[in-house]
């Protein structure tokens, strides 16, 4: 039986954030379409359930590909489902690590062009500006922190596609900054002017033992595991992801999706 996707909210109330500003953002991370444990079908229902949410926003945060042992890849056109995704504010996407799977360095990668191809963007450092309820705020999305990992490489600095100066340069007003990357341990290098970063990645441990992790992909061990965290006056929301990395078995660590209440005295 495949499990239940549950719905996590979280309302964080984030130091100078307008509280005219209502936003409401719906996360989807951690897909790793595949057959039969994440096909085009499952795909399609918890796109219906993000659009049941009333999201002003959907961010995708990776690891849209690459299921877990035992699997094949998707049958047809993996992507075709995440075109019915809808929001007034848009739909928008940034890669994972997985995204970049024999890629060739330099060139969009096949799920890059699968996702612009359904009509979603795709953030690889860059920013861009949205108003709503006449109020200004930035999305920026990160380009993958460990896109060009060796395979079987503990996680480690220097293997990705991320330019954190770069992106922030082109934040050019000092109105709200949202970020998207799709592993959390961007977070720890953030500066305040950052006010909410999403991420996936971690699975939340995808097992979980008694309330331990044996195995996190973080060079932060369980630092930035699953949830709210709060440090240095930054926030950082990690969900648990929707699919399956290595086996296909979560245990202590569902699948979720995520919704961010922010302003209205959040």
């Amino acid at each position: 039986m495949r499990p239940v996707v549950r719905v996590t909210r979280y309302a964080p109330k984030i130091a100078g954030w307008p509280s005219q500003l209502k936003l409401r953002i719906v996360m989807l991370t951690d897909f790793h379409a595949c057959e039969p444990f994440m096909n085009a079908k499952r795909v399609a229902a918890i796109c219906a359930q993000a659009n049941g949410l009333g999201g002003d926003l959907i961010v995708l945060l990776g690891d849209y590909l690459s299921g877990p042992r035992f699997s094949t890849p998707p049958k047809g056109q993996w992507a075709a489902p995440l075109k019915a995704l809808s929001a007034p504010l848009g739909v928008h996407a940034v890669l994972g690590n997985h995204d970049y799977n024999h890629q060739p360095k330099g060139v969009p990668t096949a799920v890059e062009r699968a996702l612009t191809a359904v009509g979603i963007p795709v953030y690889i450092n860059r920013a861009k500006r949205f108003e709503h309820g006449g109020q200004g705020f930035w999305l920026a999305g990160l380009g993958d922190q460990y896109a060009y990992l060796p395979h079987g490489s503990a996680q480690q600095t220097g293997h990705g596609v991320d330019d954190l100066p770069a992106t922030l340069t082109q934040v050019t007003t000092d109105e709200p900054l949202l970020l998207m990357a799709h592993e959390p341990d961007i977070f720890a290098e953030l500066p305040r002017r950052v006010a909410l970063t999403m991420s996936g990645h971690t699975h939340a441990g995808q097992v979980q033992l008694f309330g331990h992790a044996p195995v996190v992909p973080s060079r932060f061990g369980k630092r930035f595991l699953h949830g709210h965290m709060v440090e240095d006056d930054k926030h950082l929301i990690v969900s648990s992801g929707l699919g399956y990395s290595g086996l296909p078995i979560r245990f202590g660590a569902p699948p979720e999706i995520v919704v961010v209440e922010l302003g209205g005295g959040a």
